[in-house]
């Protein structure tokens, strides 16, 4: 039979998980702005300048 028990491994209800809970924190915002930011200044560079 299946195993329905609450386990130690298993995440606590009351913690968030997922991915709105990663996109929440700041350092990987400030990392995915960074890269955006360098992936739209190299396509306007090839759209405009080249």
């Amino acid at each position: 039979m299946l195993d329905t028990t609450e386990s130690e491994a298993a995440p606590q209800k009351d913690e968030p998980r997922g991915c709105l809970f990663a996109l929440s924190q700041p350092p990987l915002m400030i990392f995915l702005a960074v890269i955006g930011c360098l992936i739209l200044m190299a396509a306007l560079h090839d759209l405009l300048l080249l």
